[in-house]
């Protein structure tokens, strides 16, 4: 018996040491940075029936940082006060994190809005285009893994039925942002500060279209908010096991 907690003893021992002896940086490299894109003074597009976009990305970003946690991954929240003004502070707070995802949802192009009065206010709406994009940046120094990130949670969501919008790329009623994989809703977006101010892998994910006056009810319905997240797990466990 006394030889059997000597080896217990022993063994402990041995896993005490194997936790100390990781890294800190080993941990941090192993964080999600999830920014909520926008705060409270600059809310981002707002809704058909004029909600602000920085609520519905308040609210799915917390839903990942769930999640994520539900599956024992260390998660960095960021900018869900809707105090953070900067762009560029947002990813210098996540400095040694494996991934930043700044979360947001879409709108379009002005001249392709139209005017209909809700709740007796008059609002802007478009309802041409509806889906997800995602978007990586050159500048970006870990953008290849960005890439590889964007790729698999754009098919996790294509997986979970939902389509990526890609009018992004047209030149007439989009910004001319070129594919950087078309199958799975991913584009190239240059000069976006808070991915070329990133020094981790980073990618810009818009869920959905909330002036599209159906999808803003899909994107503000919790269990739809829950399968989005779901399937951008799936994709971060996928590129990042």
């Amino acid at each position: 018996m006394s030889k059997r907690r000597n080896f217990v003893r022993r063994s402990l021992g041995a896993c005490t040491l194997l936790l100390f002896a990781v890294p800190h940086g080993a941990i941090a490299a192993a964080t999600i940075a999830i920014d909520v894109g926008h705060y409270l003074e600059a809310p981002g597009a707002i809704s058909a029936r004029g909600r602000p976009e920085f609520e519905f990305n308040r609210d799915l970003a917390q839903e990942i940082d769930a999640q994520l946690q539900a599956r024992d991954r260390s998660t960095q929240l960021i900018g869900a006060t809707g105090n953070m003004n900067s762009l560029a502070a947002r990813p210098h707070l996540a400095a040694g994190a494996g991934l930043f995802l700044s979360v947001h949802h879409d709108s379009m192009q002005e001249f392709l809005l139209s005017t209909w009065t809700y709740e007796g206010v008059e609002r802007r709406y478009g309802d041409r285009f509806d889906g997800f994009s995602l978007f990586v940046s050159h500048e970006n120094p870990g953008w290849r893994k960005g890439l590889r990130c964007a790729s698999a949670i754009g098919a996790e969501l294509i997986k979970a039925g939902f389509k990526p919008s890609l009018y992004h790329a047209d030149k007439k009623v989009g910004e001319n942002r070129p594919f950087a994989d078309k199958r799975n809703g991913v584009h190239y977006f240059d000069r976006l500060a808070v991915l070329r101010n990133a020094r981790m892998p980073a990618l810009l994910f818009e869920a959905g279209v909330i002036v599209n006056r159906e999808e803003e009810k899909r994107m503000a319905d919790p269990e739809v908010r829950k399968r989005i997240a779901a399937a951008v797990v799936n994709g971060i466990e996928e590129c990042m096991p």
